[in-house]
């Protein structure tokens, strides 16, 4: 499978030492890795971490700040002193960037979501490095990504990349904690592999918010999309060399079949829906039987939520497990007289429905 189009999420770890200051060589050393790729021809998308170690190095605040305003100051004043880092490496190798700044709002919007992927298209067309950070400095706790990861992972499915790499400061999935003895590097990842979870211990990085356990989930979400994912130690030199070698130390998650765009889209949209629909019986195996279906008001029990055509909405079954998502045809006013009616146009189309494969 060729490398065309990557996106590369750089964590707070990769690119901080263990004091928190930025770690200068690091980066250099990713850039010029990076430019390395851009010269054969490969499209790169930076998702990057770091504002606030960055601000964090510039500014010293009092101890009794409040710590979410602590975070938004550093960031404010970090993320200029991060692209110009980022800037001034690249041009020194070539190139050019641009910078991307996003909340989880702008994943919202069907219309948002495409002028944003037109956005970094134009960019990838003459040749600049879309480098993405998270806004922290507006974004607040219901409209925060877990973590870079899950951006990163939205990212990809959006460009529809063919592969995710996620540098962190270990080389990829263990059997147990990294630094013990015992423990094993699970090299290969696919769809029969068994659940990875049971081997990671809840925790967060130093720098960052995330963790192992986010990267596992978004990395498995990103392959069932078809996107092939990398999970690797960004700290290694040559590391992203090593991955298009085929010689990188490494967890290496398998793609499925590559899902259409918009399934993309809504395979990341758990979080964004604006109404739920409990379907019947008959419709569920409709949707889930071979042949091609949509979802039709005369399977639709019951509704909840404000929705407008368009919007996302959360598909359950009669027992209330969550079976998928989709994008609505119209809106509530136009459901509540079809529900339950035959001969009417479908409620979710199957171009934009997206079953889960496990709950």
């Amino acid at each position: 499978m060729p490398l065309q189009t990557c996106v590369i999420k750089i964590g707070s770890n990769v690119i901080t030492q263990e004091s928190g200051m930025p770690d200068f060589l690091r980066i250099k050393s990713l850039c010029v890795q990076v430019a390395s790729l851009k010269n054969k021809g490969i499209r790169v998308i930076l998702v990057t971490s770091g504002a606030v170690a960055f601000g964090r190095k510039n500014l010293k605040l009092p101890e009794k700040t409040n710590p979410v305003l602590k975070k938004q100051i550093w960031a404010a004043n970090g993320q200029i002193a991060l692209i110009n880092t980022y800037q001034n490496l690249f041009a020194d190798l070539g190139f050019a960037i641009a910078q991307i700044l996003v909340t989880k709002e702008d994943f919202r919007d069907r219309k948002h979501y495409l002028n944003m992927k037109n956005c970094i298209e134009g960019l990838l067309s003459q040749g600049i490095i879309p480098v993405i950070n998270e806004n922290d400095t507006v974004a607040i706790t219901e409209l925060m990504f877990t973590d870079n990861d899950e951006l990163a992972s939205l990212t990809a499915a959006m460009i529809n990349a063919d592969t995710l790499i996620l540098l962190t400061n270990v080389d990829g999935i263990y059997t147990g904690p990294p630094d013990h003895p015992d423990s094993e590097l699970i090299h290969h990842v696919d769809s029969k592999s068994l659940d990875l979870s049971q081997y990671i211990q809840a925790g967060k990085s130093s720098f960052g918010r995330g963790g192992m356990l986010t990267k596992l989930n978004m990395a498995k979400k990103s392959a069932n999309l078809g996107i092939r994912v990398f999970i690797a130690n960004g700290k290694k030199e040559g590391v992203l060399d090593d991955i298009l070698d085929g010689n990188a130390i490494c967890t290496h998650f398998e793609p499925s079949p590559v899902k259409h765009s918009p399934k993309k889209w809504l395979a990341h949209g758990e979080q964004y829906y604006k109404g739920e629909i409990k379907i019947n019986e008959g419709a569920k195996k409709a949707l889930f039987s071979q042949k091609i279906s949509s979802l039709l008001p005369v399977g639709v029990i019951s509704f909840s939520g404000d929705f407008e055509k368009g919007d996302i909405l959360r598909i359950i079954d009669e027992a209330g497990n969550r079976i998928g998502l989709g994008r609505a045809e119209y809106g509530i006013k136009s459901l509540t007289e079809k529900i339950g009616l035959k001969n009417q146009k479908p409620i979710i189309h199957y171009d934009y429905l997206y079953l889960f494969t496990h709950d």
